[in-house]
């Protein structure tokens, strides 16, 4: 497994620029895009803009694996739920021209007055469609572990196997509240057949990270986790602790 970051928060003030020196200082590996952030890479880049992000990005020692962006598609509005797959079909398109490996995309909650499982099985039905839209240009679609509602590991095995698509999968959210008696295995155990993407949080915290660790080891996981942490005042010295603890929490 390698480690990378989230923009999202510590670095969503940073151009490309200091993303590169910052997570190479560092020793990082990877970097997912969050919408909206100072970096500035959305799907309106020209091609020409395009192609300098991506050439930036392979002359440096960071990846640029993923885009995050807050697609989701649980609204009962069937125009709404169009134009966040047409959304996700402009990420995909940024995605291939940058040489990403996925796109993150979230389930978000669910409607009041609709059949819960009538939106779940809209939203898997969504995401078989952004699979498709994925598979076509060589962009996987990682289905966050989010929302109030939805981020309940058997709603969200009910969203994937609704949507039953091989370029679908999921991005583990260390969320807090999964494990039963200091324990995560029961909700990984749910989702680790779709498990594509990992997302950690803040490694001091009561979650149990080393056990997380272990299980994706054991599952033959070799991707990548991604940090989505809160903003520092002191970021290079957060980095370089934050690598240090993830090493040893993911030591066998």
């Amino acid at each position: 497994m390698k480690l990378g970051l989230v923009t999202y928060n510590v670095a969503r003030g940073w151009d490309i620029e200091t993303i590169i020196q910052q997570l190479e200082a560092a020793k990082w590996e990877a970097v997912e895009l969050r919408t909206t952030h100072a970096h500035g890479v959305e799907p309106s880049l020209s091609t020409a803009e395009r192609e300098k992000v991506r050439d930036r990005f392979m002359r440096s020692k960071v990846r640029l694996l993923s885009l995050g962006t807050t697609c989701e598609y649980h609204s009962p509005d069937p125009a709404v739920v169009r134009e966040r797959i047409a959304e996700t079909e402009r990420f995909v398109d940024l995605a291939h021209d940058l040489g990403c490996w996925g796109i993150k995309v979230r389930p978000n909650g669910l409607p009041e007055g609709v059949p819960e499982q009538v939106t779940l099985q809209q939203i898997g039905k969504a995401l078989r469609e952004c699979g498709d839209i994925g598979e076509r240009k060589g962009v996987e679609i990682w289905v966050e572990v989010h929302g109030r509602e939805t981020q309940d590991p058997v709603r969200i095995r009910t969203i994937m196997d609704a949507c039953s698509h091989p370029n679908v999968g999921v991005c583990w959210n260390s969320n807090p509240g999964e494990a039963v008696n200091g324990s995560i295995k029961k909700a990984f155990e749910l989702l680790r057949p779709f498990i594509k993407n990992v997302h950690i949080n803040d490694l001091a915290s009561d979650y149990p990270y080393r056990e997380l660790f272990g299980l994706l080891r054991a599952s033959g996981y070799d991707r990548y986790c991604l940090a989505e942490v809160a903003e520092s005042k002191e970021p290079e010295r957060f980095l370089r602790y934050y690598r240090a603890l993830w090493l040893e929490l993911n030591r066998a």
